[in-house]
């Protein structure tokens, strides 16, 4: 299947060798989310400016649907981009504000009014085409610039961290309602976003970056439960990731003994000897904890708590040094001191092998 848009080997210097994207290379294919995800400063944006065309490529291609567009000017490439402050004109209203670009492309007033009717009928907000921005609520303001962006019909909508101005509750109802407007649409999403929970919700994809470069490129599911680094098992969710060897080889098992004395199992393949450095992450949902004892269990000590209504948050120390972050569920009432019962078992155990 050919990628809606494909960068081959881009990089981008601001700077003579101060490389900001480095050699990156990435398909994208119709209809699909995909989000870039990453912290502040990774390089998520400029990657998205430079598919947009805001950005020039110091080096490498840029193809939107097999076309090289690497120097087509920004407002010849057919993509539209929605920033985070929603860029609406504050003295026009809702139906200017959709039509402006179907205005700046001279387009005949009955095909304006037709297309904006329609693109105003997808996000939900007929009825609001005399009203101005500043009537609209942030989640209505949203879904203005969102119907602007597809009314011009472009291959690939472009989103910048889009819903980061909208406040939490606000923010969670137009993440069901972004996805189920590109399912829609049966449109190109890529989103930015430095949000895991944004990222874990709405893509098909996530592309992790950090520095530049691509750390993980896989579905929401497999960057959650197999990352295949230490960067990505620490940036996704919590974690508790643990540095250490493989002390032993049982019965295609490994075993892997802390400096307390604590033991963690999980299946052998073939690269893994006695002796390899590995990194070993176990989620704190996968951790059973009691207030009894537990069979092949580890004694510990709770030292940090957070009551969140549905669950609780704990670190449980299990020795001078090892702690563990564990969540619990139920209505089971927990305090700082207590003493309780962990068990790990060996499916709870992803070790993350980085070569």
């Amino acid at each position: 299947m050919k990628p809606i848009v494909k960068l081959e080997s881009v990089s981008k210097c601001y700077e003579k060798g101060k490389y900001i994207i480095k050699d990156l290379s990435l398909d994208i294919y119709e209809g699909e989310f995909v989000t870039l995800l990453g912290s502040s400063g990774c390089g998520k944006t400029t990657i998205l400016r430079m598919i947009s065309g805001l950005e020039h490529v110091t080096d490498g291609k840029v193809y939107i649907d097999g076309v090289d567009v690497t120097e087509i000017s920004a407002e010849k490439r057919e993509v539209n981009t929605i920033f985070q402050n929603f860029a609406l004109f504050p003295h026009m209203t809702v139906f200017e504000n959709v039509a402006f670009g179907l205005r700046m492309r001279k387009e005949k007033e009955d095909v304006i009014n037709k297309e904006v009717k329609k693109a105003l009928d997808l996000v939900e907000l007929s009825g609001f085409e005399d009203r101005f921005p500043e009537q609209l609520s942030g989640g209505q303001q949203q879904r203005v610039a969102i119907a602007r962006g597809i009314v011009m019909h472009p291959k690939v909508l472009l989103l910048d961290e889009s819903l980061c101005s909208l406040d939490l509750k606000l923010k969670r109802m137009m993440q069901v309602e972004l996805k189920k407007l590109q399912k829609k649409l049966g449109l190109t999403f890529i989103y930015v976003t430095h949000d895991q929970d944004e990222a874990l919700t709405m893509s098909d994809r996530i592309v992790i970056i950090d520095k530049g470069k691509v750390q993980q490129d896989d579905t929401p599911q497999n960057i959650y439960q197999n990352p295949k680094t230490a960067f990505v098992a620490d940036f996704i969710g919590e974690s508790n990731l643990i540095k250490s060897e493989i002390t032993s080889v049982k019965n295609e098992t490994i075993h892997v003994i802390t400096k307390d004395g604590i033991e963690l199992i999980f299946d052998k393949k073939e690269s893994d000897k006695v002796g390899n450095k590995i990194n070993i992450m176990i989620r704190p949902e996968n951790i059973k904890i009691s207030k009894n004892v537990l069979q092949g269990g580890i004694k510990g000590t709770i030292k940090e708590l957070i009551y969140d209504g549905v669950i609780t948050k704990l670190v449980v120390s299990a020795g001078d040094k090892f702690k563990l972050k564990v969540t619990a569920k139920g209505n089971v009432l927990y305090n700082v001191s207590d003493e309780v019962y962990l068990k790990i078992e060996k499916d709870s155990v992803i070790p993350i092998r980085e070569r």
